[in-house]
């Protein structure tokens, strides 16, 4: 899910708090932590600090077979943390298709597949669900070791309602298509979970204060690490801080608030606004879809201003 590396350094502490733990005490565990079983085990890592795997995580990765991973270069530096000598398997995005039937094979053949993400937990916008289903079709066992996510660390940090919330990902990188997918979320009567690219931050924001109004954010960025920063404020205010300071550095996860009940609906006058807008790139219907989308106007009534709007003279 991050292309971060969780590895220990000068800002990030040992898995204990001092020297390496030997590979002898690694292995004593508590009952219950041997992965020794068959099948396909989805395991957690680290989204930020190597100390945060959990001892049953490693035992896993220290008993499998193999280990199928985003990128070996990542995971190969988590494995030196710990001493981990299991071979590693290449399975991202690009060559899912090829490499699927493979472990696939090695696990109608009684193996045992770990399935890691970079960081965090594995098939969160990664493709490690296609091999999920894929297993669950071949009547392969599947399990996981639970563990670190970035959706729920930012969300738990955000200070917003956590008893219903929807993760979005990553947005559209284009200003339509974004603001697009923004009006059909806001809609949803939850926190939003949104993970951004650092050079986006600022434009997204500012397309979030149109759309969605104003509401509660929170930037979270460099989780579990040193430079951890949870900046709060209104998107308004954090669409312009980021627009006056540039975008920050790390890995950026979004939570929005929920939609306020006293929350008013876009005047007829903003829709026609919206329209106008929308109008200069897309079609009459698409631009009705669109702002219906945005403001929960009924589509019927948007497309009929649409069309008037469009017959206005140029």
């Amino acid at each position: 899910m991050s292309s971060e590396i969780p590895v220990p350094s000068s800002d990030t502490p040992s898995p204990a708090g001092g020297p390496e733990p030997s590979r002898r005490q690694r292995r004593s565990k508590p009952p219950g932590s041997t992965g020794s079983a068959t099948g396909l085990v989805l395991v957690a890592t680290p989204i930020g600090n190597a100390g945060d795997i959990s001892a049953r995580a490693l035992d896993i990765l220290d008993a499998a077979d193999v280990v199928a991973c985003e990128d070996t270069r990542v995971t190969s530096k988590l494995f030196a943390v710990y001493g981990l000598k299991t071979p590693l398997w290449s399975y991202h995005e690009h060559n899912a298709a090829g490499q699927r039937p493979k472990l696939i094979k090695r696990l109608k053949d009684g193996e045992t597949v770990a399935l890691v993400s970079d960081a965090g937990m594995p098939t969160i916008s990664d493709p490690g669900f296609k091999l999920i289903n894929a297993c669950i079709d071949e009547g392969i066992a599947l399990t996981c070791a639970p563990g670190p996510s970035a959706v729920t660390t930012a969300l738990a940090l955000s200070g917003m309602p956590t008893d219903r919330f929807f993760f979005q990902g990553f947005l559209p990188a284009k200003k339509a298509q974004r603001r697009k997918v923004l009006g059909e979320i806001g809609q949803i009567p939850g926190t939003i979970v949104i993970m951004e690219s650092a050079k986006r931050l600022a434009a997204m924001l500012a397309d979030a204060t149109d759309v969605l109004g104003p509401r509660d954010c929170a930037v979270t960025r460099e989780l579990t690490k040193r430079f951890e920063e949870v900046r709060r404020g209104t998107l308004s205010e954090l669409a312009d801080h980021y627009a006056d300071n540039g975008p920050p550095k790390g890995e950026i996860t979004l939570v929005i608030g929920p939609r306020g009940a006293d929350d008013q609906t876009a005047s007829a006058e903003q829709i026609d606004d919206m329209l106008r807008e929308a109008l200069h790139t897309d079609s009459v219907r698409d631009a009705a879809t669109e702002v219906a989308a945005m403001t929960g106007w009924p589509k019927r009534d948007v497309y009929q201003r649409a069309l008037a709007i469009g017959k206005e003279p140029g």
